[in-house]
């Protein structure tokens, strides 16, 4: 089963989601316009969305005002992939070219730039002021996590602490806020709003986890990217981490990539192949269960509800993912 069918029935929702979007980025500059629509064009699973409206349904269901929640947040997640595209010098993103590829990378960060300040611009109909002020605070710390994921590149000494703060900006933060900012802006009360928030960070934790194990497991068809890109381009994920406590691992890798510009297709299906004789993989799907049970536990208190059930249920999806 696809993750989608676990909230087909927000389809409906979700196309008008898809248009304003398209509407969104029909910048006046062709070039902006282009850039922008060549990254919509490559889709993507809307998830940030999908979290606006199922907390917005356990409250005041505003469509309209759901829709200007969530759109934003998207515009912000699509801003930071042009940007990560950027400092990974990636050519593929779901399998087609990214912006930087085709076009280049001051384009590209300009593209990223324009929108995110679209986002803020669709967002500032919202006259609520604390989703402004937690808006405003996950920007921040988005772009943090951007900087210490360059600042962290090729350091094969960090630990577990550093890479759990990094995927925590990188990922958990705008899926945690999308779950907030959905419940904000359906009124409900404070402390349905904050388990919502912790269930979303925990979920986000661990389709990061999930998404930084399928890059070792998955093949590139279903990546849409090389496998291991994220090793090759010196990102230290949770598997490379759990990998580096074998002696032999660990002194391949920093062997390896003395040079990172000379690693090869081969150096890269040694190291995939040696990190798999590990328990590497097994350790890091251990971690991301245990977000899992924090994020399911999280819900436990709120009302019951179809829109509680589909959380849920997305939650033993993300558990079960192995592509």
């Amino acid at each position: 089963m696809k993750l989608a069918k676990t909230y087909g029935y927000l389809k409906k929702d979700l196309d008008q989601i898809e248009e304003a979007l398209n509407k969104v980025i029909q910048a006046e500059h062709p070039v902006l316009r282009e850039a922008s629509t060549q990254l919509l064009r490559a889709g993507g699973k809307r998830i940030r969305p999908v979290f606006v409206l199922l907390t917005g349904q356990l409250g005041n269901y505003d469509l309209e005002r759901i829709k200007t929640v969530a759109v934003s947040l998207e515009l912000i997640h699509m801003a930071s992939l042009v940007h990560d595209d950027v400092i990974d010098d990636a050519d593929l993103r779901r399998g087609k070219p990214t912006v930087k590829h085709i076009y280049d990378n001051r384009v590209a960060m300009y593209t990223g730039d324009y929108i995110f300040a679209s986002a803020l611009e669709h967002i500032a109909s919202i006259k609520i002021p604390n989703t402004h002020r937690v808006l405003s605070k996950a920007m921040v710390e988005l772009v943090v996590g951007e900087i210490e994921q360059i600042k962290d590149k090729y350091n094969w000494d960090q630990n577990l602490r550093n890479y759990l703060r990094r995927i925590k900006r990188k990922t958990a933060l705008l899926i945690a806020t999308s779950c907030k900012l959905g419940a904000i802006t359906a009124e409900l009360p404070e402390n349905q709003a904050n388990r919502l928030y912790q269930y979303g960070y925990y979920i986000g934790m661990s389709y990061q986890i999930i998404d930084d194990i399928l890059d070792f497991t998955s093949t590139v068809k279903e990546l849409g990217k090389p496998s291991g890109n994220d090793l090759l381009q010196g990102n230290v994920t949770l598997p490379v981490l759990f990998a580096m406590q074998n002696e032999s691992f660990n002194s391949f890798v920093k062997e390896t990539f003395t040079n990172p510009e000379k690693v090869n297709h081969n150096d890269m299906n040694t190291l995939i192949e040696m990190l798999k004789k590990t328990d590497a993989i097994k350790n890091s799907y251990h971690v991301s269960n245990l977000y899992l049970k924090k994020a399911l536990k999280a819900l436990e208190p709120l009302p019951d509800s179809k829109a509680k059930h589909t959380l849920q249920d997305i939650a033993k999806f993300i558990g079960n993912r192995r592509s």
